[in-house]
């Protein structure tokens, strides 16, 4: 091991290494009260409990340790749009009225190149704030936003996924593409940045009203072009938005169906919302393999409705499922106050979602429905060492609540629903350190000491 590029990261190491929903949570849980965490060249190369490694360990191994925090995998965000990040908060009307008064005056900023640059530095900064180390992103039309991105991404070392949304219509004209000049700019951003370093490309038709049938077709060839791509668009997030889809495309049997015509669905493909699904819908969605983005705080800031967690995760034919924040429609960049809101909508859908299932949403789910479980989500050996540190005594309230938890499980439900930004002590990305909060090194129980 070459000292130069191993790192080690010690506290208490929890992780969720499968989907609990339907193995249950005891056989995914995994939990290492004082573990440690070995990294070289950013990848995981062992984990276990402190006392049993430590023998193993180099003399002269960098170790942070955080006695009393919680070492989990990074968070994982399946749905965002970093060209929003300025309009966060911005006054919810419906979905559509929303995206005509708010987002689609926001995004024509998007065509300089320098503001692109300086939300991109926000976005990610506000990212590793939160301890989300991947998130899949909608960029806006001009191809000089995702180059913005992509840089800013590479420049952290972030696994990131990003595109350039695809629309041909129903939009201002200075958001509009054509099928085939959204197809050349696609395909020549994907050959810019696609598997370069840790930058991975999402194919982004924004939402079938905004794309042709043309279009819709020509995202589907570039996918099948380039298989190791993503695909990233919405779905059934608002009845008023089904309605419209069925009068534009009134050959298609629904919503969905006209993702499934045109080629879209499939592994890789990850639909934001999809709380009007039908059970039909979920179904062609299972056999697919296409993943579902929950997205609770727009869901609820628009009024777009109650995600059913329970249908989508359960019976014969369970969706692969992760969180998204949804910036800006959501209200946080925070993947924890995103588990508040998911388990709110579950117990008005009566379904008591455990912190268990809800740190799986926002970890190996999120990654299962990247098709990246293999790389990051859970902390594995072999693994790319994205991970973040929850001090769960990070306010006098969380502190106090704190001596009163009697269990792991428990302590993780008081995190998912009372943490925030915060909480986060700290994030490593690839190993490295990106983020520290409040730029502290030496405060004890909550930023790393030598071991």
């Amino acid at each position: 091991m070459n000292a130069q590029t191993s790192t080690a990261v010690r506290g208490h190491v929890v992780t969720v290494v499968g989907d609990p929903f339907l193995n249950g949570d005891e056989a995914v849980l995994v939990e290492h009260t004082d573990g440690i965490v070995v990294v070289e060249d950013g990848v995981i190369t062992a984990v276990g409990p402190y006392a049993e490694l430590r023998s193993t360990l180099p003399a002269d191994l960098a170790v942070d340790h955080y006695p009393g925090a919680i070492i989990s995998a990074g968070f994982v965000d399946t749905h965002v749009h970093y060209v929003q990040t300025g309009i966060i908060a911005a006054f919810g009307a419906q979905l559509i009225d929303w995206l005509n008064e708010y987002t689609f005056v926001e995004e024509q900023r998007f065509a300089d190149r320098a503001h692109a640059d300086r939300v991109a530095r926000v976005f990610f900064d506000q990212l590793l704030a939160n301890g989300t180390t991947t998130a899949l992103t909608f960029c806006a039309v001009y191809p000089a936003s995702v180059d913005a991105f992509f840089a800013e991404a590479q420049r952290r070392n972030m696994l990131m996924i990003g595109g350039k949304v695809l629309m041909d219509r129903n939009a201002p004209a200075g958001l509009l593409d054509t099928a085939e000049r959204g197809y050349d700019e696609s395909k020549a951003l994907i050959e810019r940045w696609h598997e370069v370093g840790r930058s991975r490309y999402a194919i982004t038709p924004r939402f079938a009203p905004t794309s042709s049938e043309a279009q819709l077709e020509a995202a589907a060839t570039l996918h099948r072009e380039h298989p190791t791509t993503l695909v990233q668009t919405h779905v059934s997030e608002n009845t008023g938005e089904i309605a419209w889809v069925r009068s534009l495309f009134p050959d298609r049997a629904g919503y969905l169906d006209v993702y499934d015509n045109a080629g879209l669905l499939g592994p890789g493909t990850v639909l934001a919302h999809g709380v009007h699904l039908t059970a039909a819908e979920r179904i062609r969605c299972s056999e697919t393999g296409t993943a579902v983005s929950h997205c609770p705080t727009s869901n609820l800031f628009l009024g777009s409705g109650l995600f059913h967690i329970h249908q989508a995760k359960s019976g014969r034919h369970p969706l692969t499922v992760g969180l998204g924040t949804d910036i800006g429609a959501g209200t946080s960049f925070s993947l924890l106050s995103t588990m508040n809101e998911a388990y709110k909508v579950a117990q008005m859908t009566q379904y008591p979602l455990d912190a268990i299932k809800m740190f799986y949403l926002a970890t190996l789910g999120g990654a299962e429905a990247l098709g990246l479980a293999d790389r990051i989500g859970s902390i594995e050996v072999g693994k790319d060492a994205d991970l973040v540190v929850l001090d769960a005594a990070a306010t006098d309230l969380l502190r106090f609540r704190q001596e009163t938890v009697d269990s792991l499980e428990e302590q993780l439900f008081v995190l998912s629903v009372m943490a925030d930004d915060r909480t986060v002590a700290a994030t490593y990305v690839a190993g490295a350190l990106a983020h520290v909060r409040d730029g502290e090194r030496h405060d004890g129980a909550t930023a790393p000491t030598t071991r």
